[in-house]
């Protein structure tokens, strides 16, 4: 009877098996890696979001603990844990887990557990009990205090980073975070600057927003009278945007950079006018513009094509202004500077595109791009629940639109024309308020069926925001819509996408 019964078993297993197979399901779940299950002890220890504990160490390193190396701050490991001048967040998480700062720098496990408890006691500071602790969205004034901003609206812009990978979702290094709605509580944040939205525009660079940084970690000047600029070097951040923002800001860093430009879209922020002398580059300080990449050395994945191409307009647009010759002769590495220690960019670092974008010789422009707005004619509709406003000088174009959120569907869709089944960049414009969305559904039509992305549409507005690359098919159809089926608060609003692709 037993081996009768062992024999029934097996076969239920193996037709059972074969069902799974042919329905496209899989019998067993992938094991969970080492890294993910990492994420998941911290978080359970520590009473944090799991998904808010990764994307917050996407946003400082890519989930890379480069082997135990600092920081351009003093950060160590996947969770960035900080030990410089004025920030100890590295001994910190030594004091809370009674794990050595020296383990905390090279393990990554201890590391991102040692992440976890500054955060947990981060939320204990501010008052979060057990029910708000659930709620990542409750977290936002924590995740701000994490980043060591020494201002407001600079604390802000690494919270907002942090809550932007949440809505886009993450998958790096076998870990995956699915998009998310998540409302942000901004709190008092709400009133500080958004430098998303180019608050204060760049002195020398019309593209570029301003962030000054400490008097200290520059030479006022007055070049080009006091000094010929000949040279533009180029250099990799060894840390996030927001944190270098925030580094260059803080009077201990005794460095700076004219330009800082983020990976993941592009974005210019200045820091130093181009007539000041920055520290970045040794005895090449007085003749030469600094432009710093988001990013590590060791690490390709910050390495984007929005980052080259920004980047690169930037150095074309300062060559054009001070008559530098655009070659390899006049726009360097810092490794390339006499005497220098610094290896960046880097290996990874493509120089070869970079330059072609600089002079436009072989790829300046994308190989093919559309922009669809909400008024260009037979590429959008709407129902008409959907009102038209003017009110936001943020707009594209004369107008845009909007609804009230509903639990229903009734999507706003932007058609276009797709050449060649390919990967795509889709961005998207929108203006930015308090009353606007705190979770923006983008639905995009890729060749493996909708995918959505969720925007918070408080913050980021004015401009055009990278949701991700997608696999698309060709021909022409409805590719990217703003749903109004969301849990969020505040008007949806659609106004304009730009599809490109490299």
């Amino acid at each position: 009877m037993t081996f009768a019964r062992a024999r029934l078993a097996a076969i239920a297993t193996l037709l059972l098996t074969a069902l799974l197979i042919l329905t496209g399901r899989p019998a067993i779940a992938a094991p969970e890696t080492p890294l993910a299950a990492a994420f998941d002890r911290a978080a359970a220890t520590h009473e944090v979001p799991r998904d808010l504990l990764i994307a917050l160490a996407y946003s400082e390193t890519h989930l890379d603990g480069h082997g135990g190396a600092p920081s351009a701050s003093g950060g160590y490991g996947v969770m960035h844990l900080v030990s410089n001048p004025t920030t100890h967040t590295l001994e910190k998480a030594a004091e809370l887990t009674g794990v050595p700062a020296a383990k905390l720098r090279t393990d990554t496990e201890a590391n991102i557990l040692g992440g976890a408890a500054v955060l947990r006691s981060y939320a204990d500071e501010l008052g979060l009990d057990a029910a708000a602790r659930k709620d990542a969205g409750r977290w936002y004034a924590v995740v701000a205090k994490y980043g060591n901003a020494g201002a407001p609206e600079v604390a802000r812009l690494y919270a907002d980073t942090v809550y932007q990978l949440l809505g886009t979702g993450i998958k790096a290094a076998g870990v995956t975070v699915a998009p998310q709605e998540v409302h942000a509580d901004l709190g008092a944040y709400a009133r500080t600057a958004d430098l998303n939205a180019v608050a204060a525009v760049s002195p020398d660079y019309p593209n570029g927003s301003w962030v000054a940084a400490s008097s200290g970690n520059y030479v006022v000047s007055n070049r080009p009278t006091s000094n010929t600029i000949d040279r533009v070097v180029i250099h990799m951040t060894q840390g996030s945007y927001a944190g270098t923002i925030s580094w260059f800001q803080n009077p201990s860093a005794k460095v700076s950079s004219h330009y800082v430009v983020r990976s993941s879209d592009g974005a210019v922020t200045q820091m130093v006018r181009n007539k000041d002398v920055a520290w970045h580059a040794s005895n090449y300080n007085t003749r030469s513009i600094g432009i710093e990449h988001e990013g590590f050395v060791s690490d390709a994945s910050w390495f984007t094509d929005a980052m080259y191409r920004s980047s690169a307009a930037l150095t074309r647009y300062i060559c054009d202004r001070y008559g530098i010759p655009k070659d390899r002769t006049h726009i360097i590495g810092h490794s390339q500077v006499p005497g220098a220690t610094h290896t960046d960019p880097g290996t990874y670092w493509d120089w070869t595109r970079y330059m072609q974008y600089v002079t436009g010789s072989g790829g300046g422009t994308p190989s093919w791009s559309v922009t669809v707005d909400n008024a260009t004619a037979g590429k959008f509709t709407a129902s008409a629940n959907w009102g038209t406003s003017t009110y936001s000088s943020q707009r594209n174009g004369a107008d845009y639109r909007f609804a009230d959120p509903v639990t229903v569907s009734d999507s706003a869709w932007f058609r276009a024309t797709i050449p060649t089944a390919g990967s795509y960049r889709v961005d998207v414009w929108y203006p930015s308020d308090p009353g606007y969305s705190s979770s923006a559904p983008y639905i995009v039509t890729t060749s493996a069926g909708n995918q959505t992305v969720y925007v918070d549409q408080r913050s980021g507005g004015g401009g055009w925001r990278s949701i991700g690359t997608f696999s698309l098919n060709a021909g022409d159809y409805n590719v990217v819509g703003v749903s109004r089926w969301t849990s969020g608060v505040g008007y949806v609003i659609a106004d304009a996408v730009r599809i490109t692709r490299p």
